[in-house]
């Protein structure tokens, strides 16, 4: 990360879904006697998906992201950190990534939520949790939105209704996954999939602006 930031002139740098760990992951001795020698007496639970457990090993990741972020802003303050997770409910439990504190610390610039459903009341449900809301309201929050695997074809009217219900509740954009799929491997023709995007995207749109500097120890955004 670090060679990408002071070596390249970016704009920003984007963490993934991925931007974490399988919750199955730390019953390595290091990680075990970390635990056992904070809080003595105790050894991590058998299920890793024991609350308490999840939270610990979340937490050691929250505070790589915060040492993560400190770095990069020290040396390239206005570099935009974007980050792409699923939904919380899944992203925490399952990648103990929990997005929602990076937010609430000001840890990240903007939040691109995976939000690759094709029945559209998941969706809208994704849309409308209350942490989507909150951190909505606070940084740039678009949505991912999934157009098409090679073997599984979104349809164009589906994109469409998404893109629209997205636009209604004043987020901030989307975003497609994946490139090729937006016109190609879908049942309509690359022609009308073209056409629908046009129809969509009549105009250019401003990405929105992210200015931050520090006061009082803390990373300000407007």
């Amino acid at each position: 990360v670090m060679e990408i930031v002071t070596k390249y002139d970016i704009d920003g740098i984007q963490f993934d879904d991925h931007f974490g760990l399988p919750a199955e992951f730390g019953y390595d001795d290091f990680t075990v006697k970390l635990y056992e020698k904070e809080l003595p007496g105790l050894s991590p639970s058998d299920n890793y998906q024991e609350t308490f457990w999840v939270r610990w090993r979340a937490d050691k990741i929250n505070n790589f992201m915060e040492r993560v972020s400190e770095e990069i802003k020290s040396i390239k303050p206005d570099c935009i950190i974007s980050v792409s997770p699923n939904p919380f409910h899944f992203a925490l439990p399952a990648y103990l990534q929990d997005w929602f504190t990076w937010e609430r610390e000001e840890l990240i610039d903007e939040i691109v939520l995976q939000v690759y459903r094709s029945d559209m009341k998941r969706f809208i449900n994704e849309l409308e949790r209350t942490e989507v809301k909150l951190a909505k309201n606070n940084i740039p929050f678009a949505i991912g939105i999934l157009t098409g695997l090679k073997n599984n074809s979104t349809p164009i009217t589906i994109i469409e209704e998404q893109i629209e219900a997205v636009r209604k509740r004043n987020f901030a954009g989307v975003s497609f996954f994946f490139y090729e799929s937006l016109w190609k491997w879908g049942k309509e023709s690359e022609n009308i999939r073209n056409e629908a995007l046009e129809k969509i995207f009549q105009g250019k749109i401003s990405r929105p602006h992210i200015s931050s500097s520090k006061k009082e120890g803390k990373l300000l955004r407007s």
